[in-house]
């Protein structure tokens, strides 16, 4: 990619040329925008660091000094990015050892987390605070999100024409861009496997058949000026409360529906391919407490079984 000696290649320029080369066009807009992030923290952190100086002492020092104000995940995330890049570079020869290799990632105690999920009984609560009227409202946003576990940008795009009501199912195939105020409006969905049909329960049916009978097919039901996520987070909040349940985001519904399906026992096959996971690895990783929680309740039915055998 760069015929120069790398003793003259500064590393944030040849990420920088990396990013441009191999992620400009190939990804999210919102995913390239991590990657521009990711770049001005190195040369805030190591403005004079050449390819040639990048070896495994400094690229953990980069690390070390970029955790000390970030949590260790958000630490690895940083470092999963620059490492492609690397990589690239010892490939290429300008870099004679891979400096990645056995690097430890370290970070600042992680503060306190806010839950991230309702219980059952929770939901139920919260969902019984809804105002579902005969307009369209954020409330309805509400319901549609912890019914189905769409992502925010997905159930933004939902239009009346999305649902096959004699079916019962909700189809997924575009999102809301709602970020970027020069160019909203219909995008693609965040992969090939967010693509997908939801099924939905018949009561939740019946109420957005009826919702949805005087608005326009083809527009989204919920966009009408600029949208922000936290105007729905805040809306959301304020139920919560009323509700007298622990406050989460939208996309803390979406992580409810998720651990109520598995806690329910629906298999993680089911729940992945539900919430658009492009495979089984994420939604493991992401709700690997829960796993947890139902491999220990299954230890329980083993024992009990094994026992009455005697």
């Amino acid at each position: 990619m760069n015929s120069e000696n790398p003793t003259e290649i500064r590393f944030g320029r040849y990420f920088y040329d990396w990013v441009n080369l191999y992620k400009v066009g190939a990804v999210r807009e919102v995913t390239l925008r991590k990657y521009m992030i990711t770049h001005r923290r190195l040369l805030e952190l190591a403005p004079g660091l050449t390819l040639a100086d990048l070896d495994r002492k400094s690229y953990q020092q980069l690390l070390n000094d970029y955790a000390e104000t970030h949590e260790k995940q958000t630490t690895m995330d940083f470092h999963h990015q620059l490492k492609s890049a690397v990589l690239d570079a010892v490939d290429e020869g300008l870099i004679d050892r891979d400096p990645t290799r056995k690097i430890v990632i370290k970070g600042k105690s992680p503060g306190l987390k806010k839950p991230k999920y309702l219980n059952q009984f929770e939901l139920h609560a919260l969902l019984n605070s809804l105002d579902l009227g005969p307009d369209v409202t954020w409330d309805w946003f509400i319901l549609l999100v912890a019914k189905t576990g769409l992502r925010f940008a997905e159930a933004l795009a939902v239009t009346p024409k999305d649902f096959d009501f004699a079916r019962q199912t909700l189809s997924i195939s575009k999102t809301w861009n709602y970020k970027d105020v020069n160019h909203q409006g219909f995008q693609p969905t965040k992969n090939q496997s967010s693509k997908r049909r939801i099924q939905i329960d018949w009561q939740t049916i019946m109420q957005f058949s009826q919702l949805v009978k005087q608005l326009p097919d083809d527009q989204p039901m919920f966009v009408h000026d600029r949208i922000f996520n936290s105007t729905a987070n805040y809306h959301l909040s304020q139920h919560c409360l009323a509700a007298q349940v622990p406050v989460i985001s939208i996309h803390g519904l979406r992580h409810t529906h998720a651990s109520l399906l598995l806690y329910a026992g629906v298999s993680i096959a089911s729940v992945a391919r539900r919430l658009g996971h492009s495979n089984m690895t994420t939604t493991q990783q992401t709700y690997l407490h829960v796993i947890h929680e139902l491999e220990n309740q299954d230890n329980d039915k083993v024992m009990r079984y094994l026992a009455g055998l005697n």
